[in-house]
């Protein structure tokens, strides 16, 4: 048995690289089921619901309940559904968060001047026109949300802008900063996923490889925290970064020393 009721295991960089698996997480996994451990997995992609995660995760052997599968994509989904009822929300963000968004009946707008509130977001066909269009829709002060913080997205072969990069340009054009990130780390992404777990975060592990969302999510919310090195940190970022993990994994497959 293990002190932790529940762990928060990110996805990409964590579990997997891309559409591979990455080695050994299995072992990680199951020590975590042994020691009796919930287990919630929580991904900044912002273009991806519950369902995806376990349709990409079955082939290798891992059973997951999209029910404890939460994204950035559904949480912002939820939050804006809940906070603008009634309102019109415009969006910069891919076509699958859209439908996401959709589904959660959060009403979207093609009309910048008209939108209610804003959403930023990585999108692949990001131009110029939606810079200028995202511009005219936070002239008038209305809230600026993102999805998430991460300015780069790793794949196969390397890493790729994500919304962090985006929402950059959207404040250096609008002026101003989001008024809130809704995915990791922030207040909204921990009670959402301490809603779902239903447990203390005393007694929450929290397993990521950024120390700027996973690790800072789980100190911002009094959990341990777990860094591992098969993403996108390594030691030399974690000694000169102001974010310090509780611990230090060469992969998910070494959780178990922590049990």
């Amino acid at each position: 048995m293990t002190g932790y009721e529940a762990a928060i295991l990110d996805v990409d960089g964590t579990i997997v690289r891309g559409e591979e698996l990455l080695p050994d997480v299995t072992d990680g996994l199951a020590a975590l089921e042994a020691a009796g451990c919930s287990r919630l997995l929580f991904s900044n992609n912002p273009t991806r619901g519950a369902a995806h995660y376990r349709s990409k995760l079955e082939p290798h052997g891992i059973d997951i309940d999209p029910e404890a599968v939460l994204t950035s994509a559904t949480v912002s989904a939820e939050y804006l559904a809940s906070t603008h009822p009634d309102e019109t929300v415009y969006l910069v963000g891919d076509d699958r968060l859209e439908a996401i968004l959709e589904d959660a009946l959060v009403e979207l707008t093609d009309e910048p001047e008209t939108a209610d509130a804003v959403l930023g977001s990585f999108d692949s066909d990001f131009t110029y026109g939606t810079l200028w269009e995202s511009l005219r829709a936070l002239e008038d002060g209305a809230p600026f949300y993102g999805t998430d913080p991460d300015v780069t997205i790793p794949v196969d072969d390397g890493l790729i802008p994500g919304s962090g990069a985006i929402l950059a340009a959207m404040e250096a054009v609008a002026g101003r900063e989001p008024d809130a990130i809704l995915g990791k780390p922030s207040s909204v992404a921990a009670a959402a996923a301490m809603d779902r777990l239903g447990t203390d975060p005393e007694r929450t592990l929290v397993v990521g490889d950024r120390l700027d969302t996973d690790i800072a999510l789980g100190i911002r919310a009094g959990m341990t925290t777990a860094v591992v090195l098969t993403g996108v940190t390594d030691r030399p970022d974690i000694e000169s970064s102001a974010v310090e993990p509780d611990h230090v994994l060469e992969s998910l497959a070494d959780v178990e020393t922590l049990l």
